[in-house]
């Protein structure tokens, strides 16, 4: 798949995802086959775009090909972020117009900017404007049930110059709730002349496969079912492909969350790495089945990365199925 002068090695994208897609996550699900991966939001707001936090959610893998999401409501200021990101090395621009959270819709950012179409229009203009690189657009299929006006949202986007466009099969109303449809990605594809990228509960090789066929989408975006299954990527690729595959096993799942945990130390520090490391060995432990409570709030209460790794893989070498 193409996306500018960009060839992606696959049509498999990882979703952006705040707190989730930082660097060491990235790196791993590339690793894993992801043709393109997205960095967590970052805001738009003046004194926010050289924050260090904005700074650490943005820096890039210079071996992958990796997107920068911005999200915010205004033009010059979107416009700001998304040259300063390209200057620090973002292959690719991401305007998120599709998160669901209340803070961000309350400022009239994210999803709460399918209402304003004039000023969505005002903001891709600006964005694409503004840099040489791509710029692709995520949404929502509209605000609410009774308004979705996704495929006027892309009409506006081919017109302003964006290079891809992805849709999640909820509205903003519906949050992450209930399951995601795909008529409307189906109807947006059907409408378009840009590649089109389904996302929403994509979890499984069986699933992408039905979604493709079912919304002839060009792509599919992986979100929340990669989180402890880094994996998944390559399952996917494997039934895409028509090749044999087979789980990973125990074995291999170790290497990689050891791997990980020692990418989110090094990147984070001792301290932040370690809580960082919390939420992401709990979704693998998810993956495998889950822990006794005492063995999981054991490793939880580990402040040291040495404490945390060995307790880790004490665990994982005590497996019943090892």
């Amino acid at each position: 798949m193409r996306l500018g002068h960009f060839q992606l090695s696959n049509n498999l994208l990882l979703a952006p995802m705040a707190g989730v897609t930082d660097k060491p996550f990235r790196r791993i699900c590339a690793e894993f086959g992801a043709g393109l991966t997205v960095s967590e939001m970052a805001s738009a707001l003046e004194h926010l775009q050289r924050h260090p936090r904005t700074q650490k959610k943005t820096e890039l893998n210079p071996a992958a090909l990796e997107s920068v999401q911005i999200i915010g409501a205004d033009p010059r200021q979107m416009a700001l972020a998304a040259r300063m990101h390209a200057d620090r090395g973002a292959a690719i621009i991401d305007i998120n117009m599709g998160c669901p959270a209340k803070k961000v819709c309350q400022v009239a950012a994210g999803s709460a900017l399918l209402r304003d179409e004039k000023l969505v229009a005002d903001i891709l203009a600006a964005v694409v404007s503004a840099v040489s690189v791509p710029v692709t657009l995520k949404i929502r299929t509209g605000w609410d049930l009774a308004n979705r006006n996704a495929v006027s949202i892309l009409r506006i986007a081919e017109q302003n110059g964006v290079q891809m466009l992805t849709v999640h099969g909820r509205s903003r109303a519906c949050k992450f709730e209930g399951q995601a449809e795909y008529d409307t990605i189906r109807q947006v594809k059907q409408a378009a002349r840009i590649p089109i990228i389904a996302n929403g509960d994509i979890d499984s090789p069986e699933k992408a496969m039905a979604v493709l066929k079912y919304t002839g989408a060009d792509g599919l975006m992986i979100g929340r079912a990669a989180q402890g299954r880094p994996w998944l990527f390559r399952e996917m690729l494997c039934k895409m492909r028509g090749l044999p595959y087979a789980a990973p096993g125990l074995t291999e799942i170790q290497e990689v969350i050891n791997r990980h945990l020692e990418s989110l130390y090094e990147f984070y520090g001792a301290v932040t790495g370690v809580r960082m490391a919390r939420k992401h060995l709990n979704w693998y432990w998810q993956r495998l089945g889950g822990l006794p409570a005492d063995v999981k709030a054991a490793i939880n209460q580990a402040e040291q990365p040495g404490r945390q790794l060995a307790l880790v893989n004490a665990t994982l070498d005590s497996f019943p199925f090892n």
